[in-house]
């Protein structure tokens, strides 16, 4: 989104290994002194609304081209993995019945060393029904038409708009799944879902409730608070592994 121009090249080279791609930037206004480095780098530029990240991503797919048929976003500060777009588009090509692929994704910290692998499988689709979102945004890619169909991003949504999106399109057909990493997620204290852990945490548990079925939805305030002092502690043993690695 152009808050980060130290990573932000980094971020688009890696897009362009990833396979054939348009690449829009959505870039917010007091960054436009970027636009000069990047116009031989990417496709198109446009201003961001100032609303929110999920306003922001709905307009860059708002104006991706007609023809641009398969779309995801990617945060500046990770990046794709070589040939991952193909493979993942690729995917949706051949099963018609898949409206959404994801893969597995590395954790890299603030320098892009390894941290560790996220291993998602097919189980994190059930999973994000009930507990933790571990389903890899970075390196997904979704069918733009039923993107449009579900109505996009909610706008109203902070942290967990990417989990309402997979709980939405999960209703519409179903997942793809690639067992290999498709992107890297940089993971430091700016990141939005590092940085604001629980705010993104209570959020989610929202998304979460307003998906169950009805009944289901009224016993989900009996584990739901006890699922939240799980999901922040899971983040806080993270962040201090992360530290242990780094010293």
């Amino acid at each position: 989104m152009g808050d980060r121009p130290e990573y932000l090249e980094e971020s688009i080279a890696s897009i362009r290994r990833g396979g054939d791609s348009y690449i829009l930037i959505v870039r917010p206004i007091k960054a436009k002194s970027i636009d000069a480095n990047l116009t031989d780098k990417v496709d198109g530029i446009i201003d961001d609304p100032g609303t929110g990240l999920a306003r922001a991503i709905n307009e860059g797919i708002r104006n991706f081209p007609t023809e641009i048929q398969y779309v995801s976003w990617l945060g500046d500060d990770d990046r794709l993995t070589t040939q991952s777009l193909s493979k993942a588009s690729s995917t949706l090509e051949t099963e018609s019945s898949a409206v959404f692929v994801f893969g597995q994704c590395q954790y890299i910290d603030g320098a892009g060393n390894p941290l560790w692998l996220n291993k998602s499988g097919k189980w994190t689709e059930l999973l994000m029904l009930c507990g933790p979102q571990l389903i890899p945004q970075p390196g997904s890619l979704f069918r733009r038409s039923s993107f449009e169909q579900v109505g996009g991003l909610d706008e109203s949504l902070k942290w967990a708009f990417d989990l309402d999106l997979f709980l939405k399109l999960r209703k519409l057909g179903k997942f793809g799944f690639l067992k290999e990493p498709l992107a890297e997620f940089r993971w430091h204290d700016g990141s939005l879902s590092v940085g604001s852990r629980q705010g993104s945490v209570d959020e989610a548990s929202k998304v979460r409730r307003r998906h169950l079925p009805q009944g289901i939805k009224q016993a989900s305030a009996v584990w739901e608070p006890l699922l939240r002092k799980i999901i922040l502690f899971a983040g806080q043993r993270m962040s201090k592994r992360i530290l242990q690695v780094r010293s």
